[in-house]
């Protein structure tokens, strides 16, 4: 790891074979991106904060000190405090890194970004694969926005690669998702509830229009037919006259 970081000199070990450029050199004047930063050894962390507090490094097996300008990015789905308490991540590179501090929350908690989300890779998965699927059709979306993702991003890329290979047409469908008899089982327990809200939500616009139902389903955002259905549904005989 550290020869992936800070590189190598020819002959540095067994099969150092050439001098090897680290993605600390290879970032100078951009930006370097650490992902998993909670994982790193110990003796690494200690190396990775000398070059965080001076911007230089030597490669391993080299003793000419190098000096690179590189903006630092690092990501965890760790609790680093928690890592610090444990011993586990140092304290004095925690802080160091802990500069400023974007905490983004897991998908079920911003399923608002989910369609663009997935888009996105219905778009690469598709064009890498030879296919011509743009879009998922707005039932498969809904499952998707119901789905709690305990996979995250990485679960939602994988879903959609997989449709985008069972797909045959041009919008990825229900039947192309692996997720839909979870969702099933996870919002069986809760239709109940939803259809009561539902009842109480038409009882209450009907009496504020005087029980007139062509007004109610306008403000419901239903048609006659439909508004009609759910009142024989829910029972509501005094307002199906």
């Amino acid at each position: 790891m550290e020869s992936e970081l800070f590189g190598h000199e020819k002959g540095a070990f067994t099969t150092a074979y050439q001098t090897k450029y680290g993605i600390v050199e290879v970032a100078d004047k951009g930006t370097l991106f650490l992902d998993e930063v909670a994982e790193m050894q110990m003796g690494l962390q200690a190396k990775l904060l000398r070059f965080l507090d001076r911007g230089e490094f030597r490669r391993v097996g080299g003793n000419k000190t190098l000096r690179v300008d590189v903006r630092v990015i690092a990501a965890t789905n760790k609790n680093l405090e928690e890592r610090v308490r444990q011993k586990t991540f140092r304290e004095d590179l925690f802080y160091r890194l802990h500069v400023i501090n974007m905490k983004i929350p897991p998908l079920r908690e911003r399923r608002e970004d989910i369609r663009d989300i997935a888009l996105h890779f219905v778009r690469k998965y598709s064009r890498k694969m030879g296919k011509s699927v743009r879009d998922i059709d707005p039932e498969a979306l809904e499952f998707l926005r119901r789905y709690a993702w305990p996979g995250n991003v990485r679960e939602l890329e994988n879903e959609i690669e997989r449709s985008v290979i069972l797909c045959e047409t041009e919008a990825i469908g229900v039947h192309d998702l692996s997720i839909t008899d979870r969702v099933s089982t996870a919002v069986r327990g809760t239709q109940p509830m939803l259809e009561e809200i539902e009842k109480e939500c038409i009882v209450k616009v009907l009496r504020e229009t005087g029980g007139n139902q062509t007004r109610a389903s306008k403000i419901l955002g239903i048609n006659r037919k439909t508004l009609y259905l759910k009142l024989r549904k829910y029972g509501l005989s005094e307002f199906s006259k």
